[in-house]
């Protein structure tokens, strides 16, 4: 396996951009639009979709196994899809710096799983899957990951591995190498195959600072969350705060995940009934909403939020000084997430939320997370919610898209 991968994600040069060198390609005749977009560019940042279709077509710092697909292509990100082998391993774990995951395998696994035609990741296993995509990077060129939206609203903790990786859904700089995913369904037991998506990967070139002053000049410009947030409150990024009152939904302000259900397909969309996967959750008639420990709940934010075209943003997912839960499983917002210029005035934050040990009291109001918002190299020619498959923008409180409306 790590042979096969090796030998694919290892070799070709940069056609285009050799052609583009000697003056043999001419470039397209581009608008008016388009000129004054591309002006506004950075030598680092977040690369937009167009940038992640040169690196697909052009420089094949993105290589795969098979054709990489036109709708894997996000604002800021690209979808992963699994390859046709699953591991079931013993315990999660990292490579690091003197091992690869192949290596690694060979102690930890204890079963190979052909997924081809479709197989059962079942409900509280670990699993590590080969993907379709590997890289290729060059200097100063690193990446992340993160699971899908769809994939955190399942609660399947999802994270991506690489050789001699020593963190979780972090690509070193110039790495060279194939991508693993490492997939544990926590509440229910799923159905993947072979090219589902469960994860997606952001490239970033350079480091460009996102500090306190940057945020707080966003959510000058932009109110990208809310518009009672105070400066002083902005730290470490833009705070986000949670519904539990329910005024803009009729006192629901969540669902909490059924313990015992059936098997999710996740390659089937609108498919589901709610109520055979999820409970409402109401209003508490006084006081904050208790958190059951271990159980998994979907709530909102109680803002909107907004991410400028110029900008992608991640939600950070824990912090242990306002509680002992976790929010926010899939953290990546696109540009044009909840933005008017994409249609999607109003949209809010989808909070997957779990608590750990003791019951925990959400108050309403009450900070769970942060985002932090890093600029793109330049915008993408497409946002969130303009011409692609956007599940999510002008949400409310929204389970994942495998659920009938």
């Amino acid at each position: 396996m790590s042979n096969t991968m090796n030998s694919v994600f290892n070799g070709s040069s940069d056609l285009v951009d050799q052609a583009s060198e000697t003056g043999e390609v001419e470039a397209p005749r581009r608008t008016g639009d388009e000129l004054a977009r591309d002006a506004l560019t950075h030598s680092t940042g977040i690369l937009p979709s167009h940038e992640l279709e040169r690196l697909v077509r052009g420089s094949k710092e993105i290589e795969a196994l098979e054709p990489i697909e036109d709708s894997q292509f996000q604002p800021a990100s690209l979808d992963l899809r699994l390859g046709p082998i699953a591991y079931r391993v013993r315990a999660s774990f990292l490579p690091g710096k003197d091992a690869t995951v192949a290596q690694r395998l060979k102690d930890l696994a204890m079963h190979e799983m052909d997924i081809t035609g479709g197989g059962v990741l079942e409900r509280g296993c670990v699993y590590i899957v080969p993907l379709l995509e590997g890289l290729r990077l060059k200097h100063r060129t690193s990446a992340m990951g993160n699971p899908k939206s769809s994939t955190g609203r399942l609660d399947i903790f999802t994270r991506l591995i690489t050789d001699h990786g020593t963190e979780f859904d972090r690509v070193r700089e110039g790495y060279n190498g194939p991508l693993y995913a490492e997939v544990s369904p926590r509440t229910f037991s799923v159905l993947v195959r072979k090219g589902s998506r469960l994860s997606q990967i952001r490239i970033r070139r350079g480091n460009p600072p996102s500090t306190d002053e940057d945020m707080r000049r966003l959510q000058l410009e932009h109110n990208v969350v809310g518009s009672e947030i105070s400066q002083d409150d902005i730290r470490n990024g833009v705070p986000v705060t949670v519904d539990v009152r329910g005024d803009a939904s009729g006192g629901l302000i969540g669902y909490k995940a059924k313990s015992h259900s059936g098997l999710i397909d996740i390659d089937k969309p609108r498919h589901y009934e709610v109520a055979d996967f999820w409970d409402p959750v109401h209003a508490p008639r006084t006081g904050g909403l208790i958190l059951d420990p271990a159980e998994f709940y979907i709530l909102a934010s109680k803002d909107a939020v907004k991410v400028p075209p110029t900008h992608a943003a991640e939600m950070i997912a824990y912090d242990t000084l306002v509680g002992e839960f976790r929010v926010h499983y899939a953290g990546f917002f696109d540009p044009g997430f909840g933005h008017p210029d994409a249609g999607g005035e109003g949209s809010r934050a989808v909070l997957e939320v779990r608590s750990y040990e003791v019951p925990f009291v959400i108050e309403h109001g009450q900070v769970v997370g942060r985002l932090m918002y890093e600029r793109l190299t330049s915008q993408p020619h497409r946002l969130y919610g303009s011409g692609l498959s956007s599940s999510y923008q002008r949400q409310g409180i929204a389970l994942s898209k495998h659920f009938k409306v």
